[in-house]
């Protein structure tokens, strides 16, 4: 058996807004594309792709010059004038009177030194530098004397810690401003 779709006007059942078609229970509402029943204000066209993205809002075309001798523009050998292709150049930024000043602060890592050359940035000079080592007897070095010259190595033996760099602590200077950057204990 079959029925003939039955037509809800606009606005008949529980203030349905566009007018609908029904169809063994299925519902079609038409789209910008259909037409619908009786007055209404849907366009019976989708609007153009210029009109969609607004092609040439922001650009507007300047109407083009005539050729003539206070132009500067030529005609070609097909009657056609010849322009030179327009420049468009960006605005030059005016300077604001209430600009904040920006301030980049590097903040260094704090460097543990060796008995070894290690490469860092001078907080003298602020340069790149690797740092140059100079050996000085600390507590290590005159422990090993003494106990040098408890084991009985009076003769002169007990001096020879203060020749080992490995029994020395070491100072790290910078090789262009020759300032102290750090201080490596071996005690």
């Amino acid at each position: 058996m079959a029925s003939a779709p039955m037509h809800i006007p606009r606005g008949g059942i529980s203030g349905l807004k566009d007018s609908c078609v029904l169809h063994f229970g299925k519902m079609s509402v038409p789209g910008s594309y259909q037409a619908a029943a009786g007055p209404s204000a849907v366009p019976t066209a989708p609007p153009s792709y210029e009109e969609t993205v607004a092609v040439n809002s922001y650009y507007p075309t300047p109407p083009a010059p005539t050729p003539g001798p206070n132009t500067g523009l030529m005609t070609g050998p097909d009657g056609k004038g010849m322009n030179p292709p327009a420049y468009y150049t960006q605005p030059v930024p005016v300077p604001n009177a209430n600009a904040i000043a920006v301030q980049t602060v590097y903040v260094q890592q704090p460097i543990s030194f060796y008995d070894r050359p290690v490469q860092m940035c001078c907080p003298s000079c602020n340069k790149m530098i690797v740092t140059q080592l100079s050996y000085n007897a600390g507590a290590l070095t005159w422990l090993s004397c003494g106990s040098l010259c408890l084991l009985g190595c009076i003769a002169g033996c007990c001096f020879i810690p203060f020749c080992v760099d490995a029994l020395q602590d070491v100072d790290h200077h910078c090789p262009n401003c020759k300032a102290l950057l750090g201080t490596y204990k071996r005690l």
